[in-house]
């Protein structure tokens, strides 16, 4: 149980939107964290979610990195452990933090996904923020069976922080963060279709599109169910960022302004009255009264049904 006292790619839109330049940060003069928070990200080894992790390090949390390649998450956690002795902080990715760890963790396979949950409440007391930061754009089928990205982008977010859920509450107050996309306008349910690579597999752009729909809807029931807890919930679009997932140089901004609106929403005080809500450029926006005037909710796509079952009874 958690002591109050003492105690991972980024995703994409491609739509046209206001420049942040690092004057702008409303959160940049957030002080220490070090008083024992536990920041848990997934997809931390590069873009957003590494720039994201390395400006928290550097405030002295102790941040858990959760990646499916060993590789490029210990390239990662060395990257931001390190400081230069000549020249400190000459790289954009140093924090001096030594507590920086990775866990491994593979989002296309749900038995990675439960023992990864079991793994880490079992070697940690705490968690005070989740950061569902992963994200793949690309056609495929998991050895579960599902569609790759929706599997990645949702399914296994959708889990695993299920299965953290008691944590995040026990250590309230706590917050979870959940990378979306503009893409979620473009997105079109297809239940029936969800097992069938033939038939949806090969369509990458529209698996992208109703992952990212997942992901606002997910959060905005969330916020409904944790309400009373403690435990807040926020939405972040991080813009037009060259990442992994998509490269567009003439709309890119860097990764560290794309991390910005998550660090806000995973820091900030006095939002917690935003529980839900859509985050852009560290401003919440109407996203959701857009969905409620579509008459789309876990209700009308079934998709908390759909995703208990999925994940619980295949």
């Amino acid at each position: 149980s958690c002591d109050n006292g003492d105690a991972g790619t980024g995703n994409i839109s491609i739509c046209p939107r206001i420049r942040l330049r690092r004057e702008d940060y409303p959160h940049q003069w957030l002080g220490d964290l070090s008083e024992s928070f536990l920041w848990l990200f997934l997809g931390g080894n590069s873009g957003i979610g590494k720039a994201t992790a390395v400006d928290l390090a550097r405030r002295g949390a102790r941040v858990i990195l959760a990646c499916r390649d060993k590789a490029k998450g210990e390239s990662a956690v060395y990257d931001i452990r390190r400081v230069s002795k000549a020249r400190p902080f000459l790289s954009c990715f140093e924090s001096g933090n030594s507590e920086v760890i990775l866990m491994i963790l593979d989002l296309a396979s749900l038995n990675s996904v439960r023992a990864f949950a079991q793994s880490f409440l079992a070697s940690e007391p705490r968690l005070d923020i989740l950061i569902n930061n992963a994200g793949v754009f690309q056609a495929g089928q998991t050895a579960d069976g599902f569609d790759l990205a929706f599997q990645v982008n949702h399914l296994s977010h959708f889990l695993l922080t299920h299965l953290l859920l008691d944590q995040l509450k026990c250590c309230a107050p706590s917050r979870i963060v959940i990378l979306s996309s503009s893409a979620h306008t473009s997105a079109k349910f297809n239940f029936g279709t969800l097992k069938k690579p033939n038939k949806w597999m090969m369509k990458g752009a529209e698996s992208y599109c109703n992952s990212k729909l997942a992901n606002i809807l997910h959060a905005r029931e969330l916020a409904k169910r944790l309400e009373g807890t403690n435990v807040t919930c926020y939405v972040v679009h991080p813009g037009d960022v060259n990442t992994q997932n998509y490269s567009l140089p003439s709309l890119v901004d860097t990764w560290f302004a794309g991390a910005q609106t998550s660090i806000h929403c995973a820091t900030e005080e006095g939002i917690e009255r935003l529980s839900g809500r859509d985050f852009v450029d560290c401003q919440p926006k109407p996203c959701l009264g857009e969905l409620v005037a579509l008459n789309i909710s876990w209700e009308r796509t079934g998709l908390l049904q759909r995703s208990r079952y999925f994940l619980f009874f295949p």
